[in-house]
């Protein structure tokens, strides 16, 4: 058996989007080829993006639903964004 996910580039990493399905925004944490399926002989992959809210929590959306959120520039930088431990 393959493995289940894999890391995908994508060139709003690290920045403020909008997922449009829910209208909710936050930071594009990581994008993620995964393997959805429960059959151990039947493999379905699907692409989802990872975005953090304010709140700290993460949730997903298909990267489809993912576009920059220009009208509200990041007003804040956070310790791991400034690149201290």
């Amino acid at each position: 058996m393959s493995e289940r996910y894999e890391y995908v580039p994508h060139r709003l990493l690290h920045r403020r989007v909008r997922d449009i399905a829910s209208g909710t925004e936050g930071v594009l944490m990581a994008v993620i080829n995964e393997n959805v399926s429960d059959a151990a002989d039947y493999e379905h992959w699907t692409e989802l993006a990872y975005i953090r809210v304010a709140s700290g929590r993460e949730f997903t959306t298909a990267v489809a639903n993912v576009q920059p959120a220009c009208d509200q520039p990041q007003t804040s930088r956070t310790r791991q964004d400034l690149g201290s431990a």
